[in-house]
């Protein structure tokens, strides 16, 4: 009965292309536009490219509609839809909470990082295009007390206003604004750099795989990025999962989501990494391409300054789009399980999550004592999320849908009992059961190991 009352009350999408929109914007973000372009400049351009393609075809598309199957079946919380399909498996749900929790936690410091370059854009801080006079600039910024602290409660604030709003009246609302404009703008900022001079070599270095350059580092830097980018083992799309109605199409939503994401990652490395190399800078920049590399190459471009505030306007929508989904998670479990309303779990919550990212953030500057294999607080949030909680929430939830729930029911929920074609049923079963987990487990333990 209890369950009932929950579905009774429990909001759902406005449209198909409101979950579309939400979903894939959960997706896209921080990990197409801030990290994908330098994972692919430091581990061989074309051949990280190809590796991750191929992990979204095996891996992605197989998580992503093995979630929302899950989420749409139970309708609940990432940890209550677990439970409900069977006792003892809410842990496995409580993996995603917890990721999405911690994840959110060092995301929402980048996310007030860029709001401070915003502001830089605009006012025209990047007048020079010298890399040391920029690297201190980012560090200095990075490193201060209480600048970074306020952009991160910022960010949060700005994140808080939409998931409060719910999911028809905040979530889906603010993303079918902010996706299409993502797209606007980054397809701009692609136009300017490909057609700047010298740019072929970029294109080159990002589109032609260098099979030479391929290692157990490049996949598995791979496997983490798909993951990172695509928001699984998160709860993300268990959770949105969870308010889309039983007639909706989840074959063909599982596809277009990976597909918008693929897509805008692939957009970001052609907007970045062809300017970067026109205009004589280093590829792997690591995670200063964006905030040391790009406003050199912005400075050293025509109507540079323009584009520069296009483009952290950008990468903020695509912070955002993913922020809401990952405050989502938690908020779900919160109202499903404790029983609080979406206004008083959602300010609490986002307070407890700022909180954890306060020490993320002094860890750049005045607390950067090493806490964990030569990390400090914020990478150690990183790798517990990356290379253990992502990949093992990941695994578990194909050896649940494989070898507990079983493979059979599931396609019965993603066919809407057999009303929807999913002509590879029996492919992604396959894939569920046997190729990702061993993909997974083989790549997960070697990580850790190494």
């Amino acid at each position: 009965m209890v369950d009932l009352n929950e579905n009774k009350q429990r909001d759902q999408w406005g449209s198909k292309l409101g979950f579309i929109m939400a979903a894939a914007g959960s997706a896209v973000g921080l990990g197409n536009l801030w990290k994908f372009p330098y994972m692919a400049g430091s581990n061989g351009g074309g051949a990280f490219v190809l590796i991750y393609l191929a992990l979204i075809v095996i891996v992605g598309f197989t998580l992503m509609a093995a979630e929302i199957v899950i989420g749409r079946h139970t309708q609940l919380n990432a940890i209550g839809a677990y439970r409900k399909i069977r006792k003892g498996w809410g842990w496995v749900g409580g993996l995603g909470v917890l990721a999405g929790f911690v994840i959110l936690s060092y995301y929402s410091v980048v996310g007030g990082w860029v709001i401070n370059y915003i502001i830089k854009a605009v006012t025209g801080a990047f007048n020079t295009s010298d890399m040391e006079v920029l690297g201190n600039m980012f560090g200095g910024m990075i490193s201060g007390t209480w600048t970074p602290i306020f952009y991160h409660a910022l960010f949060m604030i700005i994140t808080l206003g939409i998931v409060i709003g719910g999911i028809s009246g905040g979530i889906e609302k603010f993303s079918k604004i902010l996706m299409p404009a993502l797209f606007v703008m980054i397809i701009m900022i692609v136009i300017r750099s490909v057609t700047l001079p010298g740019a072929g070599e970029g294109i080159s270095f990002f589109l032609k795989p260098d099979f030479s350059k391929i290692d157990f580092s490049v996949i598995l830097a791979a496997l983490g990025q798909v993951f990172f980018s695509l928001s699984l083992g998160m709860g993300c799309m268990i959770t949105y999962g969870s308010y889309l109605s039983k007639d909706e199409n989840i074959p063909q939503s599982a596809t277009l989501i990976p597909l918008l994401d693929t897509g805008v990652a692939l957009l970001a490395g052609l907007a970045i990494l062809p300017a970067v190399f026109a205009l004589g800078f280093d590829p792997a920049g690591g995670p200063g391409l964006v905030f040391i590399t790009l406003p050199a190459v912005f400075a050293k471009m025509p109507m540079g300054g323009l584009f520069a505030v296009i483009f952290f306007v950008l990468v903020l929508f695509a912070a955002i789009t993913s922020s809401i989904s990952l405050l989502e998670v938690v908020v779900s479990f919160v109202v499903d399980e404790w029983k609080w309303s979406r206004a008083k779990a959602t300010t609490i919550v986002a307070a407890a999550i700022f909180a954890l990212g306060v020490p993320a953030s002094l860890s750049m500057g005045i607390w950067d004592t090493i806490i964990f294999k030569d990390l400090v607080f914020f990478d150690a949030l990183g790798f517990l999320s990356d290379q253990i909680l992502l990949p093992l929430g990941g695994l578990m939830l194909c050896i649940f849908i494989g070898w507990v729930w079983g493979v059979d029911n599931a396609v019965k929920e993603a066919t809407n009992g057999g009303k929807v074609k999913f002509t590879i049923a029996p492919v992604w079963g396959f894939v569920v059961k046997y190729v990702a987990p061993i993909a997974i487990a083989y790549i997960f333990i070697s990580g850790l190991l190494a």
